[in-house]
């Protein structure tokens, strides 16, 4: 495996001789989304490619007043950048072409995006004891359609994505319950 035009990967990219960071933030990602889905009572199907702008699909097996099993696709990042976190939202910088996949307007699936925010430092992303497992991530998220209404700025739109959105089993039963009743899930 080769990083674009900087020769091939090296010791000096790997954290601790094993994964690079970024391929860490993104496992991690899918698998604190994993939890999520599987608490709530949802699965997941996967992607081969992120080429459409997105990485899973959610979905539930619930029905509802108009849709059985109500799904939609989220686009995930993960980063370590507390930098975008401000009193009432997450102001996270994305880049023109996966920002118009995502926003869409003729998606047939309804689209999110979460991004997940983890401690700088890899150790304390999770911790494991007798107790249970514990992790000091968190993930926000918003419907693609809102993040449309977002200004572009040299070819970078920062997207804003509430405080009050945590993406928790109990918002991913509500979000299933309003795309199922078409409430305004997206």
């Amino acid at each position: 495996m080769t990083v674009a035009d900087e020769g091939p990967l090296g010791v000096d990219d790997l954290v601790d001789g094993q994964l690079p960071m970024n391929a860490r933030q993104e496992h991690f990602s899918l698998a604190f989304t994993r939890m999520i889905a599987y608490t709530a009572g949802c699965s997941i199907k996967t992607h081969e490619t992120d080429y459409d702008g997105v990485d899973i699909t959610l979905v539930s097996s619930a029905e509802y007043h108009r849709y059985y099993g109500p799904q939609f696709e989220l686009q995930l990042k993960c980063t370590t950048q507390h930098r975008y976190l401000n009193d009432d939202h997450m102001a996270w910088p994305m880049k023109a072409k996966p920002f118009h996949k995502l926003t869409r307007g003729k998606r047939y699936i309804p689209a999110y995006l979460g991004v997940l925010l983890v401690p700088r430092e890899p150790e304390p992303w999770l911790s494991v004891d007798e107790e249970g497992l514990v992790t000091r991530s968190r993930m926000y998220w918003q419907s693609a359609d809102a993040l449309a209404t977002s200004e572009e700025i040299g070819g970078t739109r920062t997207v804003h994505l509430p405080r009050s959105q945590l993406f928790t089993p109990a918002r991913l039963m509500g979000i299933m319950k309003d795309i199922g009743e078409q409430e305004g899930g997206f």
